[in-house]
């Protein structure tokens, strides 16, 4: 990525939506503006967790706004990520449609531990480089998030369902503060949060460390009211709790640093954040200055390069756990890439990328069963916590997986989707050709791409050498016939 260009994440919380543009310095990104809009969705979810007209509206209203200020960006340099508001909404697909065609850009729903992932590497890059051992909190609206990590090596990551929203909405509906209420939210966070004990005990880290939202928060009142700043104590969150008592009511909470939008949910959030210092033994904790937007933001720098993408070391990772023939992934993902190379002359790197992915996949589900692994291996992609992948990325994977043999109209796409089915069907031939574990000819083989068809050219020798790829190929031939789409095979 040239130096100069302007980057943007947008983070869609279930408290605040925000959206954060940098310029690309030299490996750093420098903020050229910051908005924040308190959008409370997580408040917007009804009994049964759908999202309510209102919740989507206020989402909508906000994300037109966002629009505006990235109208004419480079769609490679946005990115837009959802969290779990919409990793619980049952109707967030109605909500996403939507919302994309407003904000004009995709928008990605990651699970908690990709969350936490990224949260980890906007903390990382904002502090200064130091061996330390951090343990890392995000208190969200819905949901909080541990890390585990040293340097940029985020090594432990969770999730967990308890936040600053969902928590003021459980134990001070109406707004009351009383020492019953605390007690309550803070038995309830421990017990949810109790079985982080093992992996974030004392002993793994060196510092602590707040980000975002609640932490922030926080951190700003207590320097305002005269401690330390830059550090939130126990003694502190004490003097707090009981100043909260003492209002008796969030309306009545006034408090210099505070600002009119955490008033609603400071006590759920410090509720949250007093279990967290008693459980794990914090002693204090430094308020810190990168977030999930920033993470995002780097993220995307480092998915420019194989080499510095998460993503490719994941897929690696998988492949190893699951003992795929690492020979074979690569003869795949090899002759995949040829064809999909005739079939888009565009020399756009990522779709080649992605199927070398599919390709080093391929295999994981053969653990399980041999006749059904590429059943078995789109499933463990569609339920893996797959570190760089948001969701949408993992199932478009699984696809690949589930249809790279076998009958085509089980498979969960468009086929009108011309990217996709050009790498699946890169992928099916690459698969036929290689089926002898053994490299394929392929000289005189061309793929040229038409209007929902696809040509295979061979030489006129080349069915007689090969019997058995060309057999296998007539078989594709009529398992296409059963899409929109048409495989042919011309002898030249």
């Amino acid at each position: 990525m040239q130096n100069g260009s302007l980057l943007a994440a947008v983070d869609l919380g279930s408290n605040s939506f925000r959206l954060e543009i940098g310029r690309h310095d030299h490996g750093q990104v420098r903020r050229v503006e910051y908005l924040k809009e308190t959008v409370r969705q997580g408040g917007g979810l009804d009994e049964e967790r759908n999202l309510t007209p209102d919740a989507m509206a206020r989402g909508l209203d906000c994300l037109a706004r966002f629009a505006e200020r990235l109208a004419g960006f480079d769609a490679r340099h946005v990115r837009a990520v959802a969290t779990q508001t919409l990793r619980e909404a049952r109707n967030r697909d109605v909500f996403l449609r939507r919302a994309r065609q407003v904000l004009g850009f995709p928008i990605e729903v990651i699970s908690g531990r990709e969350e936490a992932r990224l949260i980890y590497q906007g903390v990382a890059h904002m502090l200064p480089q130091s061996d330390e051992r951090r343990l890392v909190i995000d208190i969200g609206g819905r949901s909080t998030e541990l890390i585990l990590g040293q340097q940029f090596d985020a090594q432990v990551t969770e999730s967990y369902r308890v936040g600053s929203v969902a928590w003021s909405t459980r134990y001070f509906a109406d707004g009351q503060f009383t020492e019953s209420a605390f007690g309550k939210a803070e038995i309830a966070a421990q017990a949810l949060l109790d079985e982080a004990l093992a992996a974030y005990r004392r002993d793994r880290w060196d510092v602590a460390y707040g980000s975002s939202g609640t932490i922030g928060a926080v951190a700003d009142v207590l320097e305002a009211a005269g401690h330390e700043a830059g550090v939130i104590r126990r003694d502190g969150l004490d003097w707090l709790y009981d100043t909260l008592l003492a209002a008796r009511s969030a309306d009545r909470v006034k408090l210099a640093g505070m600002k009119d939008d955490r008033r609603p949910v400071i006590g759920g959030g410090l509720s949250v954040l007093r279990a967290l210092f008693t459980l794990l033994n914090i002693e204090e904790m430094r308020p810190a200055q990168g977030a999930l937007r920033h993470g995002v933001l780097y993220d995307m720098l480092d998915r420019e390069s194989p080499d510095t993408d998460v993503r490719a070391t994941t897929v690696g990772v998988l492949a190893r756990k699951f003992e795929t023939d690492a020979m074979q992934a690569r003869r795949v993902g090899r002759v995949a890439v040829h064809f999909l190379r005739q079939l888009r002359p565009d020399h756009d790197p990522w779709p080649a990328r992605e199927c070398q992915w599919a390709a080093q996949l391929l295999e994981i589900g053969s653990i399980i069963s041999h006749s059904d692994s590429h059943k078995h291996g789109a499933y463990i992609l569609e339920h893996a916590d797959a570190p760089g992948f948001d969701q949408a990325e993992l199932h478009r994977l699984g696809q690949l997986v589930l249809g790279h043999r076998g009958k085509l109209r089980k498979l969960e796409i468009d086929f009108g989707d011309e990217l996709f089915i050009h790498q699946l069907m890169a992928l099916r031939l690459a698969v036929i050709l290689c089926h002898a574990r053994l490299d394929p000819a392929l000289a005189g083989l061309r793929a040229t791409a038409g209007e929902h068809s696809v040509t295979l050219a061979v030489p006129a020798e080349w069915s007689g050498a090969w019997p058995q790829s060309a057999h296998l190929l007539r078989e594709e031939i009529v398992a296409w016939q059963k899409t929109p789409w048409t495989l042919a095979l011309e002898t030249v």
